[in-house]
């Protein structure tokens, strides 16, 4: 299952263009800023979900159903591309460069609701850029 989701065709005006990411009922929509190797997530949720949409930069994106103990299967991640983190997905993102990431989930990201829902892993491996 790959974690790249394709994008809808735009709608295209005299006025610029609309791009679709995800149209489905959400709990919240952030913008995570990230510098050049930096290391987030290694962790699952048990319930949440989220598309991920670079905006700039690149980056690695990682994940694994939770408990596997195989490799990850790993992404190059490029601006203008979306990607999908399904719920009870061991995930993690390197960044490659300074990058700017837009996130939509399923659930409301307050702390406490973010922090119950998820669980903490070992570092998963990262594989080096081809």
């Amino acid at each position: 299952m790959s974690a790249l989701v394709p994008l809808p065709t735009p709608f295209k005006d005299d006025r610029g263009t609309i791009q679709n990411l995800v149209d489905l009922p959400l709990g919240s929509a952030l913008v995570i800023l990230s510098k050049k190797g930096a290391v987030r997530a290694n962790h699952y949720h048990k319930t949440d979900f989220h598309y991920s949409w670079l905006q700039s930069g690149k980056m690695i994106y990682a994940h694994r159903p939770s408990g596997s103990k195989e490799a990850p299967a790993q992404w190059v991640i490029q601006p203008g591309q979306l990607f999908y983190t399904p719920p009870m997905h061991d995930h993690v993102m390197q960044f490659l460069e300074d990058s700017v990431l837009f996130i939509v989930a399923r659930n409301i990201r307050t702390s406490a609701d973010y922090e119950s829902d998820t669980i903490r892993i070992p570092p998963l491996e990262i594989r080096p850029e081809k």
